[in-house]
């Protein structure tokens, strides 16, 4: 699969926003089914498959969200976690279906991902993003972060791949601040675990991405509501 520049899709995308509404799912639809899902490696994160490789966190229950075409989510079944993924266009989740792995299987939800339900609260022990921040509006970040904060476990584990953060006007792919995302989830009672730019980043990301891990140490909200 052809790579496409993260130059090059800001302004692809940015051609689109004005007739579609990137909080429905239509706007990613039309990205997949026109072959311009540039963040869509065709495989794993090679940074994630050296945390995997690392045996640094045991296997254990994982959300994926924004997963694409499943390709990290996948990776980790393969590697004995469980895992579930959250995917909102049609699209990319009949291709994540199609390449389920009956024997390492992901169970998959098509949904926007503020819409999972109540009753996965408390249920992960990770979550994984890559890619999805960027992809909201700025302005569900605090949405997004107290999503995280619900679905882990206290203790559980949020890795963020966050990307891209060369601070560049308009998107998506929206730039992230990686110190707004430390107050974000520092004020909802997360510890860093660790913080790093990666060496083993895909070429056309070098430099533009960081490793964030955190983990979960307290819970603002109850688990049931």
């Amino acid at each position: 699969m052809q790579l496409m520049s993260s130059r090059i899709l800001p302004r692809i995308v940015s051609e689109m926003t004005e007739q579609l509404d990137i909080n429905k799912p239509e706007f990613w639809e039309e990205i997949y089914q026109h072959g311009r899902a540039g963040w869509d490696l065709g495989g794993p994160t090679p940074v994630f498959e050296r945390l995997i490789q690392s045996g640094e966190f045991k296997p254990g229950h994982m959300i994926v969200i924004c997963a694409g075409r499943g390709h990290d989510a996948r990776e980790f079944a393969r590697h004995g976690y469980r895992v579930d993924a959250v995917e909102f266009a049609a699209e990319a989740a009949d291709a994540m279906r199609a390449m389920n792995d009956m024997q390492n299987p992901v169970l998959i939800y098509q949904t926007d991902m503020f819409h999972l339900s109540k009753d996965l609260n408390g249920q992960y022990d990770y979550v994984l993003e890559y890619t999805c921040m960027c992809a909201i509006d700025p302005n569900r970040r605090n949405a997004y972060a107290d999503l995280v904060t619900r679905l882990l476990k206290p203790g559980g584990i949020y890795i963020d791949l966050a990307f891209p953060t060369d601070r560049r006007k308009g998107g998506p792919p929206f730039a992230v601040v990686v110190d707004e995302i430390l107050a974000m989830f520092t004020a909802r009672g997360f510890k860093l675990l660790r913080r790093e730019i990666p060496n083993d980043s895909v070429p056309q990301r070098k430099s533009n991405e960081e490793l964030l891990i955190f983990q979960k140490t307290k819970n603002p909200f109850s688990e049931t509501g």
